[in-house]
């Protein structure tokens, strides 16, 4: 068998230096210092071009340095993109085009100009028949995108290249969730537990493709990134990078990818809502952000001389604002207010804004924060929350298929103690408490475990 993994590192532009580097100790500089020790490393990667500017403005140099050193030695390869983690499929092509040409500049900056390598990165994985021709117009080659886009009544082989229908020799790879999540779930030291999951597959002829996102290991999940290092040292199956299965396999089929994201439902494929956590009609507050980021991008195209607001617009498209209102299940009021304000702001300052328009914007960013007030006070989040939780619990059900002894937990408990340990000699005491946290989950997990 065959594994591409691919992993996708962003923060938002808005996000605070305080986060920054605490996700860049956290994170980015044990993932990537510690796949630089290991020769066999194969990845794809993406980073966006806002993270590698808050990187090299936040002490994260060296980060940048040890992904720029594996890319020159072949061990790494770097995905187009959105500068701005954008949701591509809702923009105009000539945002779309913009974001994508902005991040280019961008990773050439810091990268090299041999940086590209034909694999492009839709941020959310957000998938359209739209984004797709702007990106292949571009000269990328293929696209990672999920696996519930494949088409419906098709089955998706293992062993085949698919490529898009009507355009020229441009490919998708699909994502495997329960893989992936697998991964994502499973504990420190427990690489044994993900091929006990793979099982008879190890020996066939045939390709997987995993993503991720990059801050699950070391911040999200403390110690996460130990697995994916014993991962890329394991010899039952080879590591390779995404364009590695373009010379790997020959057998290929033309197909028409659905409408996707990498964190949309069965549910919401069977209802035709592909971008429910963007943009749902039946969410007011997100009906409003589209409406007042259509009024931003229209007035600055009558804007085009002003510099500094065609900046702030491209800044103010990322796609976290739309994410936080959709209370499936996340929310963050704060995150929805930012947004809106810098979108308020790009109409405020635009010098072709009409007295009406800019009356428009601040009525839409009032409905916006006090329809989220609103939401708060009268349980409506929670009550939206609930009944993700319910569907999340839904997909988790394949989790139980991995099983993990006594003596792996035990394995876990003792490095998660030792890193704890160094945490609070370091005075890092967010993340020892943090690991500690963890420590207690595994030891009521273990008291359920087979022997």
């Amino acid at each position: 068998m065959i594994w591409a993994n691919f992993l996708h590192i962003y923060q938002p532009p808005t996000q605070k230096e305080l986060w920054v580097r605490r996700i860049t100790n956290e994170s980015y500089r044990k993932v990537f210092s510690g796949l630089l020790t290991i020769p066999e490393t194969k990845l794809t990667l993406n980073i966006n071009g806002i993270l590698c500017e808050l990187l090299d403005k936040y002490g994260g140099k060296d980060v940048l340095a040890a992904i720029k050193k594996m890319v020159e030695a072949g061990n790494i390869e770097i995905t187009g993109s959105a500068k701005y983690h954008t949701f591509l499929p809702l923009l105009p092509e000539s945002e779309i085009e913009r974001q994508i040409l902005l991040n280019e500049e961008t990773l050439k900056k810091y990268f090299g100009p041999d940086w590209k390598q034909g694999g492009f990165f839709a941020p959310e994985m957000a998938y359209s028949r739209k984004v797709v021709e702007v990106v292949a117009k571009l000269g990328y080659k293929w696209m990672v995108i999920d696996e519930l886009a494949f088409p419906a009544g098709k089955k998706l082989s293992p062993d085949t290249l698919y490529k898009i229908k009507g355009l020229e020799d441009f490919y998708v790879f699909f994502r495997e969730r329960n893989l992936s999540f697998t991964v994502l779930s499973a504990q420190v030291g427990t690489a044994p537990t993900v091929l006990r999951y793979l099982e008879d597959r190890l020996a066939k002829n045939e390709y997987v493709v995993t993503a991720m996102d990059g801050e699950t290991f070391g911040h999200h999940r403390p110690g996460l990134e130990e697995l994916l290092f014993d991962l890329m040292k394991i010899k039952d199956f080879q590591s390779v990078k995404i364009s590695d299965l373009l010379i790997r396999f020959t057998k290929i089929e033309e197909i028409e990818p659905r409408d996707s994201t990498w964190a949309v439902t069965k549910k919401d494929m069977k209802e035709n809502k592909p971008y429910a956590r963007w943009k749902n009609d039946e969410n007011i507050i997100q009906k409003k952000q589209w409406e007042l980021t259509d009024l931003a991008i229209q007035i600055v195209g009558r804007s085009s001389q002003d510099k500094n607001i065609r900046e702030l617009l491209d800044q103010s498209l990322h796609s976290d604002q739309y994410w936080w209102a959709s209370a499936r299940p996340w929310w963050s009021l704060e995150m929805i207010e930012r947004g809106a304000f810098e979108l308020k702001t790009v109409v405020l300052g635009a010098s072709s804004s009409t007295a009406e328009e800019k009356q428009k914007a601040e009525e839409l960013y009032r409905d916006i924060l006090y329809t989220g007030f609103d939401w708060q006070r009268s349980g409506r989040v929670d009550q939206l929350s609930r009944q993700e939780d319910e569907e999340i619990r839904e997909r988790l059900e394949d989790k139980e298929k991995l099983f993990i002894t006594k003596e792996e937990y035990k394995k876990m408990i003792k490095t998660l103690e030792e890193q704890m340990q160094l945490s609070a000699k370091a005075e890092e005491f967010h993340r020892a408490a943090m690991i500690k946290d963890r420590i207690r989950e595994l030891k009521e997990e273990m008291e359920k475990a087979k022997e």
